[in-house]
């Protein structure tokens, strides 16, 4: 490889992951705009392992906005982010996977602001497919693979 692709490698990476801090932000802030920017046209997210709905960006992005508002804190920490970009014979490709595993804290909704409300907490992994577009690398595909949550009173 050539240094230029190399270094064509690690713009692609830190591009990527961007996205996908990108996502979190979107999510834990409820900038749903934000969120739905991050995917192409025909991106689709799927939240049904959490019990929740699988289709276009978009739809998804409407679903989100009610359901988060149950949960007016959230902190979305997303690691162990495995990239693997699509390599054509030594050289960058437009398509790229991101396996990331998830810890979301949030607290319900109380029915007063004093923090008594209950913490609830989810965990898994996510599975991330992202496409070179000419606006950048945008999401295609989001599936959340839940492994476990926790409800503290």
């Amino acid at each position: 490889m050539t240094q230029r692709v190399d270094l064509a490698t690690v713009m692609d990476r830190l591009a990527i992951d961007e996205v996908v801090s990108g996502y979190a932000v979107a999510v834990d802030d409820g900038d749903w705009a934000a969120y739905r920017a991050l995917f192409t046209t025909a991106g689709r997210a799927d939240y049904s392992s959490a019990g929740g709905v699988e289709g276009p960006a978009g739809e998804v992005a409407d679903w989100l906005a009610e359901t988060m508002k149950l949960f007016p804190v959230r902190q979305h920490l997303i690691v162990n982010r495995l990239i693997r970009l699509e390599d054509r014979g030594g050289y960058p490709g437009d398509s790229a996977r991101v396996r990331a595993d998830f810890l979301n804290p949030m607290r319900l909704a109380g029915a007063d602001d004093r923090g008594t409300a209950p913490n609830f907490v989810a965990a898994g992994r996510y599975a991330f497919a992202l496409a070179r577009t000419a606006d950048g690398w945008r999401l295609t595909e989001v599936t959340v693979h839940e492994k476990w949550r926790h409800l503290s009173a």
